[in-house]
């Protein structure tokens, strides 16, 4: 199916849905990706007081009701969230019902996969090639560079890829965080959602669940290929 079709067989509120959908998840990935592989080197490489209380806050998105999680988004970065009020006054930033804080829902709910298989790449990394480096007088920073990042870079890969699939699929936390306002806030789940509950929308349903289907199962593919294509290349090097 060409990007044609695809927009002909998609009705105006379905394709506006994807578009979205690919923004917010676009941008939950790119945004998330440094701080998730900050999170995963630490985890992995260092001893610090409340190591513990840092992993267990990552993944505790994948055991709380989404939901949940986006009643604690709300209340934090709300209009008149601890933190939301004020970016709101100082620098006019809002994310509740805006794409944007679907965005960041999005990204909450994806950062513990992308965390955990960053930090897989890192545990399967020799520290000896890293304690190697140092001895020869790189610093640690350096070390990470030009060692680490290289051999840990399929793990990345295939983190963000995870990340993104995730995001495209987040409904709990988002509908609760943002709303459902079509054009605006109404990634595919919640326009699945939305056409569910009207007579006769169960056809446009369908549709899109097929196009989240195949998403998902293109992102979980690109994962595997990209994260080959790009180990063999650093062993190749």
């Amino acid at each position: 199916m060409t990007a044609g079709e695809a927009a002909s067989w998609l009705g105006p509120a379905e394709w506006a849905a994807v578009r979205l959908s690919l923004r917010v998840a676009f941008w939950a990935t790119l945004a998330s990706l440094p701080l998730g592989i900050f999170v995963a080197y630490a985890l992995a490489r260092w001893e610090f007081p409340g190591k513990q209380l840092v992993n267990g806050l990552v993944h505790l998105p994948l055991i709380l009701p989404p939901v949940v999680t986006g009643y604690l988004l709300l209340i934090v970065l709300g209009r008149r969230g601890v933190v939301g009020e004020a970016l709101e006054q100082w620098f006019g930033i809002v994310f509740s019902f805006r794409w944007t804080g679907a965005a960041v829902a999005a990204a909450v709910m994806a950062f513990p996969l992308m965390v955990r298989a960053i930090r897989l790449a890192v545990d399967a990394v020799d520290p000896k090639l890293e304690a190697a480096a140092a001895t020869l007088g790189a610093s640690r920073p350096w070390v990470f560079v030009t060692v680490t990042l290289p051999l840990i870079l399929p793990g990345i890969v295939a983190g963000a890829i995870l990340a993104f699939a995730k995001a495209i699929g987040e409904f709990g936390a988002t509908i609760t965080f943002v709303s459902n306002i079509p054009g605006q806030t109404q990634t595919i789940p919640s326009a699945i959602y939305a056409f569910l509950q009207v007579p006769g929308g169960q056809e446009a349903a369908g549709r899109l669940v097929i196009v989240a289907i195949v998403i998902a199962m293109a992102a979980l593919l690109l994962s595997e290929v990209v994260a080959r294509r790009v180990a063999r290349r650093v062993a190749g090097a």
